[in-house]
């Protein structure tokens, strides 16, 4: 859905009041409800992970799991989304929410008894299938507002804002996720991080589908004259988002994968996920900061600049060897993920055709948790097989599939202000 740009500077005060009116239009519930509804879907691929490997005592079965649960999202998700446009966010998020759930609860009844592993890998399908798509359900939902509800001389910084906050929360969430898994399964057990996701998903995923805020979306896209083609979506602008999103999925899940082997090696591995967490601060950071960038810095630029910070940061990742200067890289390749994630989904939602929000970001979504499942098992298996060394320069190869998907992006677009 198009958001268009305006080319003047909003007063702070006017930009304020529309950000106001966009929370009084969505209600001041909606937006801690949206913030905990994601943490299931951030917490599933690495849960189940260190679930399979806690149970059966297979890192390679435990990686293989994961990759399933993320190609079960990458073939469902966008249907989920396809699903919302046509029959409204409220049905299909509640019924994906509650089926995950449950899916979940089954897993950690299943994995400590005697059925093969095929079982295990059917489940990770399905627990991936029916994943709660709430952060692009949420960026369909406010962009759908803004586009109806505020005035049309301050769309375009609100919607810059709103961007920058959703994409900080994705930031947060997919960061401090996995963090969230390592201290339960450290404190309690690891079945308690599944089990805690279940309750999550059927808490705050059925409040979050249940909100106002989705008749909005249902009323703005539900009919069926007002969607564009499916055709419409398979064009090279849109792609090259998907391959840079996905190239994010790729960067979060090698350089978690690759750390956690760093730290194994230290005698540290309990710490893993508390290091990393350290990556969240600059790029939830930046990422909000985003949204005060001027409109003259482009899009086009912003997904060029910090993706050099993240391909930089990468090569020094590559050479880092103790748990001090893994906190100072992973603070640099923060400022550099962030904006970078910011302006993709930004361009995502303005290259929307017309009624197929819903599924373009459940589809650009998916991509983070397909790149993260697939770089968890690949560099987990190098790490076993190579070696530490190797699994470190992961990260440099998934930040460069960034920068790559930004360049194309520049040639793409080589006039227009996206």
């Amino acid at each position: 859905m198009p958001i268009t740009r305006s080319s003047g500077t909003q007063p702070a005060q006017a930009v304020a009041e529309t950000s106001a009116g966009l929370v009084a239009a969505v209600g001041r519930s909606y937006f801690p409800i949206a913030l905990v509804a994601r943490l299931p879907y951030a917490m599933m691929v690495v849960g189940v992970l260190t679930l399979v490997v806690a149970a059966r005592g297979s890192l390679g079965l435990g990686g293989l799991t994961s990759a399933v649960a993320g190609l079960g999202t990458a073939i469902f998700g966008p249907l989920i989304g396809a699903a919302a446009d046509r029959l409204g966010q409220r049905r299909v998020v509640l019924v994906a929410g509650v089926s995950n759930s449950l899916v979940l609860l089954i897993m950690t009844l299943v994995v400590y008894g005697p059925l093969p592993n095929a079982v295990l890998l059917a489940l990770a399908f399905l627990i991936g299938a029916t994943a709660p798509q709430v952060s692009p359900m949420s960026r369909s939902r406010l962009v759908g507002i803004i586009s109806t509800k505020i005035d049309p001389e301050c769309r375009a910084r609100v919607f810059s804002g709103t961007m920058a906050y959703e994409s900080a929360a994705d930031e947060m969430i997919f960061v401090f996720g996995p963090m969230i898994v390592g201290v339960l399964a450290a404190a309690i057990g690891p079945a308690a991080a599944v089990i805690g996701a279940s309750g999550l998903a059927l808490i705050f995923v059925s409040a979050f589908a249940l909100h106002r805020s989705a008749a909005v979306v249902t009323v703005s896209s539900g009919q069926d004259a007002d969607r564009a083609p499916l055709s419409e979506m398979i064009r090279p602008a849109l792609i090259t988002v998907l391959v840079g999103v996905f190239g994010i999925g790729l960067f979060f899940g090698t350089t978690l994968t690759s750390l956690t082997s760093l730290m194994a090696d230290l005698g540290q591995a309990e710490r893993a996920g508390l290091v990393y967490g350290v990556m969240g601060i600059g790029s939830a950071s930046l990422a909000l900061a985003a949204g005060t960038f001027p409109l003259r810095f482009t899009l086009r630029a912003r997904w060029l600049v910090f993706a050099m910070i993240m391909v930089l940061g990468a090569v020094a990742f590559a050479g880092v060897r103790t748990v001090p200067a893994a906190i100072v890289v992973l603070l640099v390749l923060g400022v550099g993920i962030g904006p970078t994630l910011v302006t993709q989904f930004s361009l995502a939602a303005e290259r929307s055709p017309r009624g197929r929000s819903a599924t373009v970001m459940t589809t650009v979504g998916s991509g983070v948790v397909v790149g993260q499942a697939t770089a968890s098992a690949i560099t987990g298996r190098l790490a076993e097989q190579v070696g530490t060394d190797a699994a470190m320069l992961a990260p440099l190869a998934a930040a460069v599939v960034i920068a790559g998907a930004g360049l194309v992006n520049r040639f793409l677009t080589p006039t227009r202000p996206v």
